[in-house]
């Protein structure tokens, strides 16, 4: 199963007018106070974003999708894990976040 099928699966998707154009995940941890500052943060910037509590699915898909995050980002792992087409930030960091966002246009 390709990460796409995975994403298709299991993926959360929230409502945003910010970041229409851009394709903004997130592979979080349900019980994880950065992941929920993460989602926070975007929710109260109007941010279209989807995201995976990789805690909550089947294990053979999570160990897919921690080869996948390990195999194209070449970081550590650790959550939150945001990923979209202008780059990635791994942890909870909204200066980082903002950054990114503004690269997009928005």
């Amino acid at each position: 199963m390709s990460i796409e099928d995975l994403k298709e699966q299991y993926a959360q998707n929230v409502e945003g007018e910010n970041g229409v154009n851009e394709d903004i995940f997130i592979y979080t941890l349900s019980t994880c106070m950065w992941c929920k500052k993460c989602k926070r943060y975007l929710d109260e910037n109007n941010i279209k974003y989807s995201y995976i509590d990789v805690d909550t699915i089947d294990p053979n898909d999570k160990a897919r999708i921690l080869e996948y995050l390990r195999t194209n980002y070449q970081e550590r792992i650790s959550y939150p894990f945001l990923t979209c087409s202008k780059g990635h930030v791994v942890g909870y960091d909204p200066n980082k976040y903002e950054d990114l966002l503004k690269e997009g246009g928005e």
